[in-house]
């Protein structure tokens, strides 16, 4: 138990049961859409504020003094760099759960590095899992199915689809963010661990980030 929760923590019920998640998300509104579809019971919830910092240049000093960092340390109880221990941890996962669009790219890669450099044995046993979200929602009067897409591709073929097959009067909304997402939306294609679209992640998917923003591993 937290002599005192970390800022903005929504924790959950049983953190150390069986299945249980630390959601992080893009700022308090994401935070509060999140926290209202979420299963309290396994599923706690940390806002970060703005993209983190990039934590495979900083120095350990810099890291240590960060707030959203310390904050997530303190939410998951099992210490960074090399006083981590990875059976200490308050939960089983770590879900990246960010808009679908660049910045949201950005903040995965960011704490990727963040967790590659300081939490590495978080990746090394698959404890953390990246979500996909839907870009957009097709649909069309009468129809009850939520049908979503992950790209501009699949989002004109789908909603031609509809078009042709359902409902002439088919239309695809782009969401801003998760906040603009529906509920119903947001829990089954984002936060039910059984029907989100969700990758685990590995030391190489963080190595391919650094490659990308620090291609120069020494500076």
């Amino acid at each position: 138990m937290f002599r005192q929760p970390p800022t903005k923590l929504l924790d959950c019920e049983f953190s150390t049961g069986r299945g249980s998640e630390l959601l992080i998300v893009e700022g308090d509104s994401a935070s509060n859409a999140v926290g209202c579809v979420r299963d309290a019971s396994f599923q706690a919830v940390m806002p970060m504020q703005g993209k983190p910092l990039n934590a495979w240049k900083a120095t350990k000093n810099k890291v240590a003094k960060n707030e959203f960092f310390h904050a997530v340390s303190q939410a998951m109880g099992g210490g960074w760099g090399e006083s981590f221990q990875l059976e200490s941890l308050r939960y089983q996962n770590i879900v990246l759960l960010f808009d679908p669009d660049a910045d949201g790219i950005h903040c995965g890669m960011l704490m990727l590095m963040y967790f590659y450099k300081w939490m590495q044995p978080l990746l090394d046993s698959g404890r953390i899992q990246m979500v996909h979200p839907p870009l957009f929602e097709i649909t069309a009067p009468g129809m009850t199915d939520l049908v979503c897409a992950v790209s501009d591709e699949e989002a004109i073929a789908k909603w031609t689809k509809i078009k042709q097959e359902v409902n002439p009067d088919a239309v695809k909304k782009k969401f801003r963010g998760l906040a603009s997402m529906s509920a119903a939306v947001l829990k089954q294609h984002c936060v039910q661990p059984n029907t989100r679209h969700s990758f685990r992640m590995r030391a190489k998917d963080a190595e391919a980030a650094i490659e990308v923003f620090c291609p120069l591993r020494g500076g």
